[in-house]
């Protein structure tokens, strides 16, 4: 078995003396574990952090038995996110959410693209926490957990959505959820429509919200918690005003 792709790293340890295990999120094939000779090396410690992007050619004697990889970085990787040790704390707590969250050697090339943009917006913008948000969404939508925000629950209504059901992930009006606000998730609005403006609160709302279907129907049935790398980022978003 034989495939060349792009992938992202998501994770690696140590395996042997000289070796490391790599997890990576792959375009077209999915999460996939592999065996990297000389992983510990000098040479190949930049090129397995959490988040770069490298180009993977793959190999294994048989399909179901852990094959090994040859890597080749594409890019600068997080070594373009040094200056900003907030965003590096986004991009490794995407990584984590990933690893944990897709099952291995199953296609999901939404998620793919959606960790793409993330890195993208990762150095390009200050937006990049909406963006998280949205790309924990994608994650959700890829994997069967998609919100449906097209239209109240309740009403059938399409206007002034501003509540999420924790229990469907169906949106709800003001005027039917104002009575049960305390039962249900805030809608932050950047996430019915990218030209909303972000104000204050929208993002904290939007971690909430995307952590609440992550934890309650992805990681919980795998009897995992949400990862720690993902609430650190909470409470550095928290400590720096960012929410």
């Amino acid at each position: 078995m034989e495939f060349e792709d792009d992938a992202f790293v998501l994770a690696a340890r140590a395996h042997g003396e000289t070796g490391a295990i790599a997890d990576l999120l792959t375009a077209g094939h999915g999460r996939y574990a592999a065996h990297i000779a000389g992983g510990a090396s000098r040479k190949m410690r930049p090129v397995l952090q959490a988040g770069a992007r490298v180009n993977l050619r793959y190999r294994a004697r048989v399909s179901d038995q852990l094959g090994s990889a040859t890597l080749e970085a594409i890019g600068e990787g997080p070594a373009a996110l040094f200056d900003d040790p907030l965003a590096l704390a986004g991009l490794a707590a995407a990584a984590a959410v990933a690893n944990g969250a897709l099952p291995e050697r199953e296609p999901h090339p939404g998620a793919f693209l959606a960790f793409e943009a993330l890195c993208a917006a990762l150095v390009g913008t200050e937006l990049w926490p909406a963006v998280f948000v949205r790309f924990e969404a994608g994650l959700l939508q890829d994997l069967g957990f998609g919100l449906d925000l097209s239209k109240c629950a309740a009403t059938g209504t399409v206007d002034d959505l501003i509540y999420v059901s924790p229990r469907t992930g169906r949106a709800v009006s003001r005027e039917a959820g104002t009575p049960y606000a305390d039962r249900l998730l805030t809608l932050p609005q950047f996430m019915l429509s990218a030209q909303s403006r972000l104000e204050v609160g929208d993002v904290g709302a939007g971690l909430e919200l995307t952590g609440h279907f992550l934890e309650s129907f992805v990681f919980a049935p795998l009897n995992r918690p949400l990862p720690p790398a993902r609430m650190w980022l909470v409470d550095r978003l928290t400590d720096a005003g960012r929410l």
